[in-house]
């Protein structure tokens, strides 16, 4: 006697299906199970013998072999428990088999026939939809699949309730998918930009980074306000599109965290300590997992005190700022997931942290403000749009005469700009970060005058092609957020002013800055 059950894999982001063989032949009672299953898997069949004992189910007698295909596929994990016990049950007359034809399912058993949660069940709610099945999964995952569902996800809390609906005793109503507001703001409760006082610069060089996708480095004393201005970022950003929201969910979701339906389109801001080893930055492990970079994708990446990074942990950085995505790389497996992320980073001018300061005398000699600077490799500093100082302001900027007196514009406000200029940003098919080649061309045509202003900055400044492209794009999303169809040249001087790391570079002193 032989049943086929229909499941799914999690690799990376991604569901492959595994379709599940069980056979009973005569012999000693013995249950086997094949495939490349990994521990977890093999120690299913405990599982799945209490699991069918306790709900009032017979265990066959007989020899029970299961076979996991594709065979080369590594299997892990308490997912396949549910259609273990779906086959068990089917091969031995107990429910129909039939009714398992169109049906995938995925469940980890507890012993008295209770689905346990999963990680990773957003991928194979699309995937089953794209083979035509219907999916089954445990209640606890239901809100998070309601994400994504079209009426095709089935959801149950016991092995009882399962076996019912294939029946046809007791049906089980699809998941309606879940409702949500698309013009809702990235943050609303979240920090707003009308705390910060002062600092008129670095919040302009905050919104032209949330319009155009740009990188930003924010340097200056402690205090200034880089973290609080970082932490603003986001309630600029406009909410994620429908593809863009179901990307992040699948990371998420496969990394083991809860997404919610009322905030699943925010985009996701992420805050690792500078301790954090490359491995936690960018994924990795025996079982690839997703890193910070995945989990920043269609995101913010914030990386405070970036100095006191491990060098060699911010240079694994590199490839996937410019590639959008990180290729993990094991023996038995290669595993792509996906890192479209903004950087905005944090740092002090030395490591007193007062180089510059108006008021209090820094203690580091040269040599010490040039070896923590070179901590930050050029071709690193070159991924960076905008580099910004955020300078000390004065108690009267701070307190503000009269209350209200230098409070900034609030989140909603400027967000409305932004939203305008990646309006125009849509129509040219990509966001002004991520143009490149004649897309880059079309969009930043300079007049003669304007190639005189790069190529003399380019010469004096000693800059890269990639920083020359890179100001071309901040100076674009300048245009944009005029409104202006045409680079003009009040747009290039303001994105050359944002490179404000090159320019000390160009004066060949690091120190004086």
């Amino acid at each position: 006697m032989l049943a086929i059950v229909h499941s799914r894999a999690c690799i990376g982001v991604s569901a492959p299906e595994v379709t599940i063989e069980v056979h009973l032949s005569g012999g000693l009672p013995a249950l086997s199970i094949v495939g490349l299953p990994e521990t977890g898997v093999r120690e299913s069949k405990d599982r799945v013998r209490s699991a069918l004992l306790n709900a009032g189910f017979e265990f066959p007698a007989r020899r029970i072999t299961i076979n996991m295909a594709p065979a080369d596929l590594p299997k892990e994990g308490g997912r396949f428990d549910l259609p273990i016990a779906l086959g068990i049950l089917a091969a031995s007359g107990q429910i129909p088999s039939e009714s398992l034809e169109n049906i995938e399912c995925i469940g980890e058993l507890s012993l008295d026939g209770a689905l346990r949660p999963l990680k990773g069940v957003l991928p194979a709610v699309l995937a089953a939809r794209e083979a035509g099945r219907v999916l089954l999964l445990p209640q606890e995952n239901a809100a998070e699949a309601a994400l994504a569902s079209n009426n095709d996800v089935l959801s149950a809390s016991h092995l009882l309730t399962v076996c019912e609906h294939l029946s046809g005793r007791a049906k089980l109503v699809p998941l309606p998918r879940a409702e949500d507001d698309k013009n809702t703001p990235a943050a609303v409760n979240g920090p707003d930009l009308a705390d910060v006082r002062g600092q008129q610069v670095p919040r302009r060089a905050l919104e032209v980074a949330a319009a155009g996708g740009h990188n930003l480095l924010f340097f200056g004393p402690p205090g200034t306000g880089k973290s609080m201005l970082a932490s603003r970022l986001p309630g600029i950003l406009p909410p994620l599109e429908d593809h863009a929201a179901m990307e992040v969910a699948s990371v998420h979701s496969v990394a083991g965290h809860a997404v919610q339906a009322g905030e699943w389109r925010k985009p996701p801001f992420r805050n690792p300590h500078h301790t954090a080893s490359a491995v936690a930055l960018v994924g990795g492990g025996s079982s690839p997992r997703p890193g910070e970079i995945s989990l920043a994708h269609r995101g913010v990446l914030f990386l405070d005190e970036l100095p006191e990074f491990d060098r060699r942990v911010l240079e694994v950085l590199r490839e996937p700022m410019e590639s959008g995505e990180i290729v993990i790389s094991r023996a038995a497996r290669q595993v792509t997931f996906p890192a479209r992320f903004q950087v905005v980073a944090a740092m002090n001018p030395c490591p007193c942290g007062y180089h510059g300061h108006p008021n209090i005398e820094c203690q580091c000699t040269p040599t010490q403000v040039m070896r923590y600077r070179a901590k930050i490799s050029g071709p690193l500093l070159d991924r960076f749009d905008l580099h910004v100082e955020v300078p000390v302001q004065t108690g009267e900027v701070l307190l503000g005469a009269g209350g209200n007196a230098g409070a900034g514009e609030s989140s909603a406000s400027v967000s409305q700009r932004v939203m305008r200029a990646r309006v125009a940003q849509q129509r040219r098919g990509a966001l002004n970060a991520a143009l490149a080649g004649r897309a880059l061309d079309e969009a930043c045509y300079l007049e003669v005058e304007g190639q005189k202003l790069l190529s003399s900055a380019m010469e004096r400044l000693g800059l890269s092609a990639r920083a020359l492209h890179r100001i071309l794009r901040v100076a674009r999303t300048l245009a944009d957020l005029d409104g202006a169809t045409e680079l003009q040249r009040q747009h290039l001087i303001e994105a050359l002013g944002y490179r404000q790391l090159d320019r000390q570079h160009g004066q060949n002193s690091l120190v004086s800055a």
